[in-house]
């Protein structure tokens, strides 16, 4: 057995003598009463797009659902495992959540896999692969236009990915009857990890730069 990462000791020994100590009564609240979030926040699993440093919450503010690209199944209650559709269900349907974020980030290794198939890991393993054709064609249609270099494809494709699985989390019927109801609103987001912008979805499906 190998010994506990040192750093994360360290970093634990900091949160206690820091953030801890600032918002004890806080998180002694959270433990008596439980967390009531009202944003539910899916991200990608990249360690550099963290939705709790992006948006500087604190605990018990956020719900957060990571995977691999921020992506979001159809509704499909079958036999299998499905870990991102229980988090949507949880979320929805025991907190109550008033609003959904969907959060893809530039740089996006699971996209640039998707767009390259010869793109480690996506050549080697098994679930990687599986996971990333919900995106179904998608990828394919983007990259053989020859009109935009590769980076511009991969940013268009973060876009589209985020687009696609908030097609698909409307799928989920009680995600579809609490929109409609007005009681439950579904957000697009990409953030750049290189200049720490945020571009938030419009109504009409773009990205833009919103106005702080």
């Amino acid at each position: 057995m190998h010994s506990f990462p040192q750093h994360l000791l360290d970093g634990h020994a900091n949160f206690m003598s820091g953030r801890y100590t600032r918002e004890r009564d806080r998180y002694r609240d959270l433990a008596a009463s439980g967390q009531n979030p009202t944003t539910m926040m899916i991200a990608c699993c990249d360690s550099r797009a963290a939705p709790e440093l992006i948006f500087d919450c604190g605990p018990g503010e956020l719900f957060v659902l990571r995977n691999v690209a921020n992506l979001v199944p159809p509704y499909e209650p079958s036999g299998g495992q499905h870990g991102t559709s229980a988090g949507i269900e949880f979320a929805v349907k025991a907190l109550n959540i008033a609003d959904i974020v969907i959060m893809g980030h530039g740089r996006c290794g699971g996209i640039k896999a998707a767009l390259d198939p010869q793109h480690k890991p996506l050549d080697q393993g098994d679930f990687i692969g599986k996971w990333l054709t919900m995106l179904g064609d998608l990828p394919a249609q983007l990259g053989g236009n020859g009109l935009m270099t590769a980076t511009e494809q991969q940013t268009a494709m973060e876009r589209i990915s985020i687009r696609n699985s908030i097609n698909n989390l409307r799928t989920f019927p009680y995600v579809k009857a609490l929109e409609d109801s007005g009681q439950l609103a579904v957000h697009g987001a990409w953030f750049d990890i290189s200049t720490g912008e945020l571009w938030v979805m419009n109504e009409s499906g773009d990205f833009i730069r919103p106005e702080l």
